[in-house]
């Protein structure tokens, strides 16, 4: 046994083998500690942990935890309009959710609202010059199956 002077650890280690977690970069340690593994399990899963009617208009935000790990809060962003539908089934969520991962991970969930319209982008009138432009150099490549392509994805570009 011998002790590792310079690399800030105390600990004793047989042939310089090292634990799988002090391999790991301090920030990762960090995540790790916090639980970051079940918040991003639940991200991955969230489809089939509470199914496709839920999963539609609503999604995971953010995970809070008290120092304790005894209380923690999943906050999910909602759709405007289906809050209902939620605020009736978080008791279902977070059965589900603590079901999958085995103990009483969840304890409570806060809904967060957020406008799922899509914003209409106005074209500049830049645009016009700037696909014409395109058509220019477009006209000037040789090969006829990219040069077709090319003007379709202008087109498609265009149409939106």
């Amino acid at each position: 046994m011998h002790y590792k002077q310079n690399n800030k650890e105390r600990k004793s280690y047989v042939q310089g083998l090292r634990p799988f977690g002090s391999t790991l970069p301090r920030r990762i340690r960090g995540i790790l500690k916090k639980n970051g593994y079940n918040y991003y399990e639940i991200i991955s899963k969230w489809n089939i942990l509470v199914g496709d009617e839920i999963s539609k208009c609503s999604y995971p935000k953010s995970m809070k935890m008290t120092k304790e790990d005894s209380k923690t809060t999943l906050i999910i962003g909602v759709e405007r309009g289906n809050e209902i539908i939620i605020e009736y089934s978080k008791n279902k969520i977070i059965n589900k959710i603590n079901s999958y991962f085995g103990y009483k991970l969840i304890n409570e969930i806060r809904l967060l609202t957020i406008n799922s319209e899509k914003k209409k982008v106005k074209k500049n009138k830049n645009s016009y010059k700037f696909s014409k432009n395109l058509d220019k150099k477009i006209s000037l490549v040789k090969n006829k199956e990219i040069k077709k392509s090319l003007s379709q994805l202008l087109n498609a570009i265009n149409n939106d």
